[in-house]
């Protein structure tokens, strides 16, 4: 069974924005907040050239990297269009307003 480790509550995190998790060692892991309240995490790197997701634009179910564009699937991680490569994602949940990563992932 998963061991869950709350990190911050859904307020503390812009809508369309995200927060970035310091792990300790790189990459760190990247939340992100729909419009809609659905909570996503990635680790915080493009798969193109490790651009830092966390400062990308965040649009319905996708983050666009600030380095060179590529959009990122917040749901799996794929570059989508013509672009190929992935961003691991991370386990998430949100409950009773608090978010928690799965305790595996949250320390390097």
């Amino acid at each position: 069974m998963a061991q869950w480790k709350r990190i911050c509550t859904l307020d503390e995190i812009p809508r369309l924005g995200a927060r970035v998790v310091e792990r300790g060692a790189p990459p760190n892991i990247a939340l992100f907040r729909t419009a809609d309240d659905q909570v996503f995490a990635l680790l915080d790197q493009c798969p193109h050239k490790q651009g830092p997701l966390s400062q990308g634009l965040v649009t319905d179910t996708h983050v666009t990297c600030p380095l060179h564009g590529w959009r990122i699937s917040l749901v799996d991680g794929q570059a989508q269009g013509a672009d190929a490569g992935c961003a691991a994602t991370v386990p998430v949940q949100l409950e009773d307003g608090w978010i928690s990563l799965e305790s595996s992932h949250e320390s390097h």
